[in-house]
């Protein structure tokens, strides 16, 4: 396990593949304590195994989340594949390669035309240093975080909260525009009579402070019984 340590703004990691194994007990216990009936579902799950991406930069994470957007995981796939090999990179082409690269090159991935505007917009951010590197992300809020990410087109709230959560390892995120959130929410505590509105979930979500990313989590988990 890597070891997690404290980051401005929120607790989590910017490196490496896993938080710590005592900080996700800790958050388990804590939101347990504070929320029976969370609990019942955090004990029916088990363990928490929350883990992260490996990525190099967080414009090779952000240029997935837009490649992937709206498709299937083997379809989104397949396209990255694509991406990747037309430009001979071996993890993702570089913002150069996206800003040098024509429409037709890009659709021949596989590319819509909304995804190759985006990956311009976000290659051109970058390379005005726009989107700050890892290590200067460590200093920022989540709220900054999710303001940057969100002026590239074509990455909305979501997609920000997403990179938040399995990027950078931030345990206080409350995706509750998400619909697997909602569901989860649904089934723990409304026994799926009725799919929840946003702002019911962070009323009840605010108990879960500083470990919400974690009950989201949970709330996605819970669906796979």
């Amino acid at each position: 396990m890597t070891r997690a340590r404290i980051v401005s703004g929120a607790r989590g990691i910017t490196t490496g593949s896993a938080l710590s194994e005592a900080l996700l007990e800790e958050a388990v216990a804590d939101l347990k304590r504070k929320d029976r009936v969370l609990g019942k579902a955090i004990d029916s799950v088990g363990p928490c195994l929350l883990t992260l991406e490996k990525t190099g930069s967080p414009y090779e994470s952000l240029a997935r989340a837009i490649v992937y957007q709206q498709l299937t995981g083997k379809a989104a796939g397949t396209i990255f594949e694509r991406f990747k090999a037309r430009f001979q990179a071996s993890t993702c082409p570089t913002p150069e390669d996206v800003a040098g690269a024509s429409e037709e090159e890009l659709r021949s991935c596989g590319l819509s035309g909304a995804k190759i505007r985006a990956l311009k917009d976000l290659a051109e951010k970058t390379g005005r240093k726009e989107i700050p590197t890892f290590a200067r992300m460590s200093r920022l809020s989540d709220r900054e975080i999710i303001e940057i990410a969100s002026s590239v087109r074509g990455v909305g709230v979501w997609t920000a909260q997403m990179f938040l959560i399995f990027r950078l390892g931030r345990l206080d995120v409350m995706p509750s525009t998400d619909y697997g959130v909602r569901k989860g929410y649904s089934r723990v505590f409304l026994k799926e009579k009725r799919l929840p509105e946003p702002g019911e979930i962070d009323e009840r979500g605010e108990r879960w402070r500083p470990y919400r990313s974690i009950a989201s989590w949970y709330l996605w988990r819970v669906l796979d019984q």
